[in-house]
């Protein structure tokens, strides 16, 4: 037995029972504070935690999270930083998995899920997964690259207890199908699968006989290459899905085959969440209303629908607590949202093409007012638009004060409020003031450190905060680091903020997640002040091209108990006490 363990053991307090109460709690965070009241909780919490999540996977490394958990079986796992998804960071720049899985095979043969979110996974890491943990059950991989077909065959072939394989948004593109065909004949375990965002033809035979083996299926995302005819033959075996993503609707149906299709469609008595939906137009639409009644979330960000088309859709989905659309339903199609679901609790308005700067079309203040008109439970919003108004914001909240997300992307930087043309300063004070619950907030339009005095004076549950093209000075960072003491994430690009603002969080980052400023006023001197300041911190300054000696194009900061990381490419310097 674990010295550590036989230590626990001989505790005054009753060992079987700090371990059964401790059993019950699965907050991380809360596991985490409990683990910090004693050392026989710490020991306790230890030897309990069968579930990690990690963050930042430079904030620790393997070894240290073998040695303080002995005995996990669930693992999340987040790699590079979200502004990655912008294409902000270079190729190559790290956040691999492999060395994690040479790890966890060697400590965690009871090893059942790995769920990794912008991750680079090799065919060889696949492979290693798919050979060490007997006992595998569940793999979700959001937004990674890295792998391809080869690795999916892997898994396919040798995970002989798998329940779950979900590919998200996952970038790669050197995937064929052929890993379908690679499932054994008597499998017949998943409950999930999801290659929704693969791009590649699948064999569709293949796929059918596995969805007729899997009984117990209750979620299928398929991805483009499946048709309408094909998904009605999936929807015959598997009638009792909770969460379905369809293939594309890009298909002339005979009138016998459409009848066939609405059927199917029609006995998904139990759909709670619906996907996918490529191509889909007021012909087909129809096609789907049968399956809606239980529908929670819908998801409408691959159907760039017209507002008529939604306004008819929505009747049919009753239930609903979460929209994604696409912004070609313009401010009609969120008047149809406000007067058809009045129990919205989450709406995502995405632009078709957020790189076309002179489309004037998509949503305004005006389609997001009748929302919150209509919607007085929604909490969480993601909405890109091309102009709004203060007042607009304000009586938005004030119809929602209950926002925990509130992720407002004007996407004209430096736009003003289309009316007064004043800074858009007052709307986002209106919601660090207004909405008391408030955990995560993206900014845009015209800002100047006013907006930042609001939010550090009043957004005291703030933890993540996203930035772009905004502030007029340094005081603007400054009001923000001294004044919300929950921050976690800090997110800012294209700010006039320098070394000064940098400088003014030496007390706030070792309790923080993670900085990232890229395109702002820093330079390479003010960054290895920072590293000999906190030189816990892992500061890294990552340049496409080492041609400005002085300028910090690209700085990402992070707490780590690991000290700098041992793979950093050329192009990243990490900086320490030592560089000044």
């Amino acid at each position: 037995m674990d010295q550590d363990h036989k230590k626990l053991k001989e505790s005054p307090f009753p060992c079987e029972g700090l371990e059964k109460v401790l059993s019950f709690i699965d907050s991380h965070k809360d596991r985490s504070s409990a683990s910090l009241v004693c050392k026989d909780w710490y020991d306790a919490e230890r030897w309990t935690r069968s579930k990690l999540f990690i963050g930042n996977c430079y904030s620790v490394s393997p070894e240290i999270v073998a040695r303080r958990f002995p005995k996990i079986k669930s693992v999340r796992l987040k790699g590079k930083p979200r502004f990655s998804d912008f294409n902000l960071l270079p190729q190559d720049w790290g956040a691999n998995v492999h060395a994690w899985l040479v790890m966890f095979a060697k400590v965690y043969p009871s090893l059942e899920e790995l769920r990794l979110k912008r991750m680079t996974v090799s065919d060889e890491s696949l492979d290693l997964l798919a050979r060490s943990f007997p006992g595998f059950k569940a793999l979700s991989l959001s937004s990674c690259d890295g792998f391809t077909d080869e690795g999916l065959k892997a898994i396919a072939t040798h995970c002989r207890t798998l329940t779950e394989l979900d590919i998200a948004d996952s970038v790669t593109v050197d995937i064929g199908g052929g890993w379908l065909s690679c499932f054994p004949e008597g499998f017949a375990s998943l409950e999930i699968l999801n290659f929704a965002s693969l791009q590649c033809e699948v064999s569709f035979d293949a796929l059918e006989r596995l969805v007729s083996r899997c009984r117990a299926l209750r979620v299928l995302k398929v991805n483009e290459s499946i048709n309408l005819e094909q998904l009605q033959r999936l929807l015959v075996q598997v009638p009792h899905l909770t969460g379905l993503g369809t293939g594309s609707f890009m298909q002339e149906l005979t009138p016998r085959q459409y009848e066939g299709v609405q059927s199917a469609f029609s006995n998904c008595k139990n759909l709670q969440v619906l996907s996918g939906l490529w191509d889909a137009t007021s012909l087909y639409l129809p096609l789907v209303y049968g399956a809606c009644a239980s529908l929670t979330f819908l998801n409408l960000s691959e159907a760039d629908l017209r507002s008529g088309e939604l306004a008819k859709f929505l009747p049919h989905c009753t239930s609903l607590r979460r929209l994604w659309v696409i912004d070609t339903v313009g401010d009609k199609g969120l008047e149809a949202v406000g007067l058809s679901c009045p129990l919205l609790e989450e709406l995502r308005v995405f632009p078709i093409d957020p790189y076309d700067l002179d489309n004037r079309q998509g949503v305004t203040e005006v389609g997001f007012l009748a929302v919150s008109r209509g919607c007085p439970n929604l909490n969480y919003v993601l909405y890109f638009c091309r102009k709004m108004t203060n007042d607009a914001v304000a009586t938005i909240v004030q119809n929602c004060p209950d926002f925990t997300h509130f992720r407002l992307c004007i996407m004209n930087p430096g736009e003003p409020d289309h009316l007064t043309n004043e800074p858009m300063d007052e709307a986002f004070g209106a919601v660090s003031k207004t909405c008391t619950k408030l955990r995560r907030l993206s900014v845009s339009g015209l800002l100047t450190d006013m907006a930042f005095e609001y939010i550090g004076k009043f957004a005291k549950n703030l933890e993540t905060l996203s930035v772009a093209f905004a502030g007029s000075s340094d005081r603007g960072m400054q009001c923000v680091l001294e004044g919300c003491p929950k921050l976690r994430k800090l997110e800012i690009r294209d700010c006039l903020f320098g070394n000064a603002a940098l400088l003014s969080g030496l007390d706030k980052y070792e309790t923080m997640r993670s900085l990232w400023m890229s395109a702002c006023n820093l330079t390479i001197k003010g960054c290895r002040l920072l590293a000999k300041e906190m030189p816990r911190l892992n500061v890294e300054v990552i340049q496409d091209e080492w041609s400005d000696e002085t300028h910090a194009n690209k700085v990402y900061v992070y707490r780590s108990l690991a000290g700098p990381r041992q793979d950093a490419p050329p192009f990243v310097l990490t900086l320490g006490g030592e560089d000044i």
